[in-house]
Order: structure tokens, then sequence, then C-alpha cells
């Protein structure tokens, strides 16, 4: 039998290394909250934190929470495909994570099947899907180049009545 001694030993030896450990990731979590505060809360989501200029697509990615390339792998499509294919895949997944319809009659001694749909799923769906409408609406709005203010000229000194 193994003395006491030992055993002590091993279970002082096992709680050293145990907390040094625990204290080095503490120190890295701290390091890391300061790094980047806004990560370390959870309010970024899918690389809306990176979308900070004050352009259309960003501002797009920040009110949908998703940016363009979460939205086309959700949907499984490519780039550029047209919007009958994105409407197609949105349909079938969004049906796929519907609850079943309800049944006439409740089964007789059998248990209920468990559920198959996913609500979160299904909002992932269709979120992606307005995610990628409000890019397609964006492309196709016309760029308007900035116009210069239409202020009147300061008046001239030279006209100025010395009265």
């Amino acid at each position: 039998m193994a003395s006491p001694k030992i055993l002590i030993q091993i279970l002082v030896t096992g709680t050293k290394i145990l907390g040094k450990a625990f204290f080095e990731a503490g120190r890295q979590a701290v390091k890391n909250a300061k790094q980047s505060p806004q990560a370390a809360l959870g309010n970024d989501v899918a690389g809306v934190g990176h979308a900070t200029s004050g352009s259309m697509t960003d501002q797009i990615t920040r009110q949908h929470r998703m940016t363009l390339d979460e939205a086309h792998l959700i949907l499984n499509i490519k780039r550029g495909e047209e919007m009958e294919q994105v409407l197609k895949n949105y349909e079938h997944l969004f049906k796929a994570n519907s609850p079943a319809p309800k049944p006439d009659k409740a089964p007789t001694g059998k248990q209920a099947p468990l559920p198959t749909n996913s609500h979160y799923l299904q909002s992932k769906v269709v979120r992606a899907r307005e995610r990628i409408e409000a890019e397609a609406k964006l492309a196709e709005q016309p760029v308007d180049p900035p116009t210069a203010p239409s202020t009147p000229p300061p008046p001239d000194a030279s006209h100025r009545d010395p009265s």
C-alpha cells in the first residue's frame, strides 16, 4: 500500500498544477478582454464588429447582424447566383425546419415522435434571405455622385457700400 505521505504529495502537486493552469487561463482571458472588449461580451457576431465604415454594406451588415458571406453559406449558394435560386434554397430550408402538421388523431399506445424542426435555424434562414435581398436592393440603386452644397456664395467685399 502507498503511504499517506506519497498520496498527500500527489494531491498537493496536482493541486499546484491545476491552480497554475487556472491562473494562466484567467490572465489570458483578461488579456483578450483588454484587446477586444466587444468580443469578450459576446456582441461580435460573424464579423459584424468589423463593419465599422460608413458604407451602406456595413450598415446593412450591422442591421441584419449577418455578413453577406454568412448568408450565402446558410442558404448554400454562391455569390452572384440568381434570386430564383436564393428563393428556391430558402423555401427548401424553411420547410425542412418547419414543424410537421399535427395529426388528426393522437397515436394510441405509441410515444409521439420527437420534433425535427428548429425555430432557431428557421430564423437564421429567414435572416439570410433578408440580408441577400437587402444587398441586391442596394446594388439596384443608382449611385448618385455627391453634389456641391447649394448655398449661395458669400457677398464680395469689393461691392460693399461704404456708408
